[in-house]
């Protein structure tokens, strides 16, 4: 399964876990959909940042299905 680092493999509509800013100490995931891809990079080492459908923005930690 793609641990989201990877931005060909993420695409809107998509159900991710993120790890928000103020989660990072902890690793707390949040879970919701892709509206848009903000990493510009074809890779990221930490996750590819993404805004959720609700606004939130974090970094993709797991890749949960499609839409």
């Amino acid at each position: 399964m793609p641990d989201g680092t990877v931005r060909a493999d993420i695409r809107p509509g998509l159900r991710v876990a993120v790890v928000l800013k103020k989660d990072q100490r902890t690793g707390a995931l949040t879970h919701g959909v892709v509206k848009d891809i903000l990493t510009k990079s074809p890779h990221h080492s930490r996750g590819i940042k993404v805004r959720l459908a609700d606004g939130q923005i974090g970094r993709v930690r797991e890749i949960e299905g499609g839409a």
